[in-house]
């Protein structure tokens, strides 16, 4: 028996066993009515659920395996009491009549963040209860973007409109090419997510055993979904013209295009979120459950890493960490007061010296799983260092010919109605969101450090601000932070507990994870403007 869920366990001991989905049980739609927002509906659907399973219970009917994982899921992250309380007690006294359930291998949401500090650094549950009742269920993305509630508030906004809004794209094929990208960074959290809504849409299964099963349309998009993950600065109006224009087989209209490449884009943006967070698998997807028995080598994952200097009060030893801080604090200041003016020349050698710097990020990962591969075409494609200048490289966007604000923007709106107003508030709220403190520090004006971050990650994507001196991302981002950052945005896929603990010491993880957002973010926004300038082009 494998511990990760793949093999299928238990079937000579215990009284009862599980069976495939299609058994009897409780149903689908109770557990779909648990989400109502009507209180008296949601009693009554975990009455019927508490019943349907106690009946199987009390008879020779079996208990299908995607019950019990359900009940395991509701067990660790449905925010409503009553609920989770319900379904860790049917989980129990299924076991106790001989059925051998499923436990989660996982400790919390995250591998880098303790599951007791997080709940400490989420300031409102309501959210979470807010999320449960529109989507079903509260994820752990959810859980840990909690931890700013007025970024979440937009990012489920946003992730709605895009997958279930009314669209150019079906449903099946919106979650289907969230797959294609995701599977591009290895994601497997990210994969089996989409492919559940894909499934969930009514999408065949076998699409999901490799891209040559799924329509020649969606097999189309493979180059731009490869461009746009690792390099999106090589995106031309050619590529564009292949997929859109007359004569093209088969042909995409502007409207499909965009909002594929918005998906591909927020789900490559994501998966830098998921490995920058540490994200463990849900607790029913593969490598996130098992029906074994506690050992000590099957104990769930301690929330602490080895690496990390945190202590159970989410509070560093006094040391280095705390005049890593000082010195940031020190260099904020001496950075808002400098009067110094950089000739124009001067600008562009700093932003060259930051694109071209050599940042160490490789490491060698154990191979994705089967159900992540059979999804990539072209592994070997990732994305490359930009050359010092003078070498060949591709040549600097400059912010000032094309911006989000000034192009992409309205041409998103014009193509998908409201998105493009969506989008826009995701970028304001996490480029202007504060709590004005650092680390132990209060009344603090974080901006220049907000600001060096972004520009930072557009830095990396080959986007400069003529008005931004980028000796700031030097003096403000240690290089810790910049290993951080450019694994993160660049190869998310290579991110690592020692990675995400060595930069910023002493600061909180709602801080870190702040920062997770805005790279996220800086990473989505540089991506898209590479393809929307692109069909501006196109369209001329």
């Amino acid at each position: 028996m494998a511990s990760n869920g793949y093999n299928t366990p238990g079937l000579g001991s215990g009284r009862h066993r599980y069976e495939s989905e299609s058994d009897v049980g409780p149903t689908v739609k109770s557990l779909a009515r648990l989400c109502s927002k009507d209180e008296d509906e949601r009693a009554a659907s975990l009455e019927e659920l508490s019943q349907g399973v106690l009946a199987c219970l009390g008879s020779d009917r079996l208990i299908s395996k995607q019950t019990l994982l359900n009940l395991l899921r509701l067990s660790r992250s449905c925010p409503l009491q009553e609920v989770r309380g319900r379904a860790t007690e049917l989980l129990r006294t299924a076991q106790e009549q001989g059925v051998e359930v499923p436990r989660a291998l996982a400790s919390g949401p995250s591998a880098f963040i303790p599951a007791k500090e997080m709940l400490k650094e989420v300031p409102d549950q309501d959210i979470l209860i807010e999320s449960f009742l529109s989507v079903g269920r509260v994820d752990h993305i959810t859980m840990v973007m909690a931890m700013h509630p007025a970024y979440l508030s937009c990012f489920l906004r946003t992730q709605h409109a895009l997958l279930e809004m009314d669209g150019p794209l079906p449903r099946h094929w919106r979650h289907y090419i969230a797959v294609m990208a995701a599977a591009r960074h290895h994601c497997s959290y990210l994969v089996q997510q989409h492919s559940a809504g894909f499934l969930d849409a009514g999408g065949e299964e076998s699409w999901l055993s490799g891209l040559k099963h799924a329509p020649t349309k969606l097999h189309s998009l493979q180059t731009l979904n490869k461009l746009l993950a690792h390099r999106p600065w090589l995106i031309t109006q050619q590529h564009i013209q292949e997929l859109v224009c007359p004569g093209a087989e088969p042909r995409w209209s502007l409207a499909e295009l965009i909002h594929a490449v918005i998906l591909m884009a927020h789900a490559h943006s994501l998966c830098s979120f998921g490995w920058g967070c540490g994200l463990n698998p849900e607790p029913e997807h593969i490598g996130g459950y098992t029906f074994q028995l506690p050992s000590p080598s099957h104990l769930p994952r301690s929330p602490h890493s080895p690496h990390s200097p945190a202590h159970e009060d989410g509070r560093q030893e006094l040391g280095d960490g705390a005049m890593e801080v000082e010195v940031l604090m020190q260099r904020m200041v001496e950075l808002q007061q400098q009067e110094e003016e950089c000739t124009q020349e001067e600008m562009v050698t700093r932003f060259e010296r930051e694109r071209s710097e050599s940042i160490p990020t490789t490491v060698v990962r154990e191979a994705p799983p089967d159900l992540v591969l059979r999804l990539v075409e072209d592994p070997e494609f990732r994305y490359e260092d930009f050359a010092p200048k003078g070498e060949q490289s591709p040549p600097t966007m400059r912010a000032q010919d094309y911006s989000w604000e000034d192009h992409g923007f309205s041409l998103v709106n014009r193509l998908l109605p409201d998105m493009g107003q969506l989008l826009d508030e995701k970028f304001q709220v996490v480029s202007n969101m504060t709590y004005h403190r650092m680390a132990m520090h209060e009344g603090v004006d974080t901006h220049t450090l907000r600001k060096a971050l972004w520009n930072y990650i557009h830095c990396l994507y080959g986007i400069r601000y003529d008005d931004y001196d980028y000796g700031s991302v030097n003096v403000l981002l240690e290089r810790s932070l910049k290993v951080f950052v450019k694994t993160m945005a660049c190869h998310p896929e290579q991110t690592t507990a020692r990675v995400y603990h060595a930069f910023w010491r002493h600061f909180r993880h709602s801080e870190k994870v702040h920062a997770n957002l805005i790279v996220m973010e800086a990473r989505l926004q540089a991506a898209l403007l590479y393809t929307l300038r692109a069909i501006t082009h196109y369209m001329r």
